[in-house]
C-alpha cells in the first residue's frame, strides 16, 4: 500500500515536472518571440523615423527652393515692370521730340533765312537774330537728349577700344570735375572692342562724372575702370532686357552721398532730378540710359545713401578690331551749293509752315519749287508736270505717308530723285519700319546750309542716309 502511494506520488511529480518543462519552454518561446517582435518593431520605428527625417529635410529643401524661386521671380517681375515703365516714357519722349523738332524746323529755318536776307548795316537786328537762333539751337539740343532716352537719336557707331577712349578723355574729365575730387582711371589692357558712337559714349562718361562731382561738394574719390565680362543665363534671367554673352563693362564709381532706394529707382527717368531749380534738367542719366540701350547694352546703378554710387555700363563685345581713328571730323562749311539748269523740286509736307520754309529756302538757292500738302495732291500735281528733278517729302503724313508716295512716284516717274525729311532721325524710323535702310534723309530741324547740302547730294546721286 505504501509502495503504491509512493509510485503514484512519483508519477505525479514526474507529470508536474513535465508540465513545468513544457511551461518553461512555452515561456522561453514567448520571450524569444517578444524579443524578435521588439527588435523588428524597433527596426521599423527607426526606419520610419529616418524616413520621416528625410521627408522633413526634403520638405525643408523644397520650401527653400520655393522661397528662392519666388524671390527670383519677384526680382524679375520688378525688373520687367521697371523696363516697361522706361519703355513707355521713352515712347512718350520720342513723340514729344518729333513734334518739337517740327516746330524748331520752322523757327531755325525762318531765323536763318531772315539773317541771310537782312541789310548789312542792321547790326542790332542781326544780334537779336543770333540770340534767337542760339535759343532755338539749345531747344534742339534738348530734343536730342529726349531722343537719346527714347532710343531714336542718330548714332554713328564705330569699332573702338573703350580703354583707349578713356585714357584720351581723362584730362578733359579731370579739368571738368575740379581739384577737390581725387580722380583715377584704371583702363584694362587687352579690352575687347565695342561698336558704339564715340561722341555719345564720351557724353555719357562726362554726364556720369559731372553727376558724381555734384554728389561730392566737399570732395571725394571718383574712378573709371573697364573690364571684359560675361553675363550668363542666370544673370539674364533676373534682367529681362539682357541677352547672355560677352560685354565690355565701363564702371564709374564715386564716394559721394549716394541715393536712397526711391531716388535710385527713378534715376534714369527724363526730367527727374534732385538738384535745385535751375541746376539741372534731369536728362543726364536718361541720355546715358538711352545711348546704352540703343547700342544694345545694359546699365545698372548700385547706390545707398551715404555710401556712394557705382554705375556699370555694359556694351556688347564687337567681333572686329577697334579703329585707330575713332572720330570723324567735319570740314569747315563752304559756300552753299545752289541749283543748276533750272532744277525743279517738289516739296510735300502736311505741316504748312515747315513746307513753306523749305519752299522759301529752296527758291533762295535758285530752285524752281512746287509744293503739295499730301501724297494724293503730289501725285495729282505730277500728272500735269512734265519735269520734276527731286521729290522732297516728309516721312510721316496723314493718309499716304512719304514711303508709299515715293513708291507710287517711282512707278510712274522713275527718273525723279528722292530725299526724305523727318523729325525722327534715320535709325529711329528705320528701326520702327517707317523707312528702309540706306535712304537719304534730312533730319528736322535743319538750317538752310543743311537743306542745300542734302538737296544737292540727292540731285547729284551722292546722298547717303542721315
Amino acid at each position: 500500500m505504501k509502495a503504491e502511494k509512493a509510485r503514484l506520488l512519483n508519477d505525479r511529480i514526474a507529470a508536474a515536472d513535465r508540465q513545468a518543462k513544457i511551461f518553461s519552454g512555452w515561456l522561453l518561446l514567448c520571450a524569444v518571440g517578444a524579443i524578435v517582435l521588439g527588435v523588428s518593431f524597433t527596426r521599423f520605428s527607426l526606419a520610419k523615423a529616418r524616413h520621416a527625417s528625410a521627408g522633413r529635410d526634403e520638405l525643408a529643401a523644397a520650401n527653400s527652393r520655393l522661397h528662392a524661386e519666388a524671390a527670383s521671380r519677384e526680382v524679375a517681375e520688378t525688373q520687367l515692370r521697371q523696363l516697361q515703365k522706361m519703355e513707355s516714357i521713352g515712347q512718350l519722349a520720342g513723340g514729344i521730340a518729333h513734334d518739337f523738332n517740327n516746330m524748331l524746323a520752322i523757327v531755325i529755318g525762318s531765323l536763318d533765312l531772315a539773317r541771310r536776307r537782312i541789310e548789312q548795316d542792321a547790326k542790332r537786328a542781326t544780334q537779336h537774330l543770333d540770340t534767337a537762333m542760339a535759343g532755338a539751337q539749345r531747344a534742339a539740343q534738348l530734343t536730342s537728349q529726349l531722343l537719346a532716352f527714347g532710343r531714336r537719336q542718330p548714332l554713328a557707331p564705330t569699332a573702338l577700344d573703350a580703354s583707349q577712349l578713356i585714357r584720351r578723355l581723362s584730362e578733359l574729365l579731370r579739368r571738368t570735375i575740379g581739384g577737390k575730387v581725387d580722380f583715377q582711371v584704371d583702363p584694362a589692357i587687352g579690352l575687347w572692342a565695342i561698336f558704339a558712337d564715340v561722341g555719345q559714349l564720351e557724353s555719357a562718361l562726362v554726364n556720369l562724372c559731372v553727376n558724381a562731382r555734384d554728389a561730392m561738394p566737399e570732395g571725394g574719390k571718383l574712378g573709371i575702370s573697364t573690364a571684359n565680362v560675361r553675363l550668363d543665363r542666370d544673370y539674364a534671367a533676373t534682367h529681362p532686357d539682357v541677352a547672355p554673352g560677352d560685354y565690355v563693362r565701363i564702371t564709374v564709381q564715386d564716394s559721394g552721398k549716394g541715393m536712397p532706394p526711391e531716388v535710385r529707382e527713378r534715376a534714369f527717368e527724363p526730367f527727374f532730378t534732385t538738384k535745385a531749380l535751375g541746376k539741372g534738367t534731369g536728362l543726364g542719366l536718361s541720355q546715358v540710359y538711352g545711348f546704352v540701350k540703343q547700342s544694345g547694352g545694359h546699365v545698372t546703378i548700385e547706390s545707398h545713401a551715404g555710401l556712394g554710387t557705382t554705375v556699370h555700363l555694359f556694351l556688347p563685345r564687337y567681333a572686329g578690331k577697334a579703329s585707330e581713328n575713332d572720330r570723324w571730323q567735319a570740314g569747315p562749311e563752304t559756300r552753299l551749293p545752289c541749283a543748276r539748269d533750272n532744277e525743279i523740286v517738289l516739296v510735300v509736307d502736311d505741316d504748312e509752315k515747315v513746307r513753306e520754309l523749305a519752299v522759301d529756302a529752296l527758291r533762295e538757292l535758285g530752285y524752281i519749287v512746287l509744293q503739295a500738302p499730301s501724297g494724293d495732291a503730289a501725285l495729282a500735281l505730277l500728272e500735269g508736270q512734265p519735269r520734276v528733278d527731286l521729290l522732297l517729302t516728309d516721312v510721316l503724313m496723314p493718309g499716304m505717308g512719304g514711303s508709299r508716295l515715293a513708291e507710287r512716284v517711282a512707278e510712274v516717274r522713275p527718273e525723279i530723285r528722292l530725299l526724305y525729311m523727318s523729325g525722327y532721325p534715320s535709325d529711329g524710323i528705320v528701326r520702327d519700319g517707317m523707312l528702309g535702310e540706306g535712304l537719304a534723309l534730312l533730319t528736322k530741324p535743319f538750317t538752310v546750309a543743311q537743306l542745300a547740302m542734302r538737296v544737292r547730294q540727292a540731285l547729284d546721286g551722292t546722298a547717303v542716309a542721315a
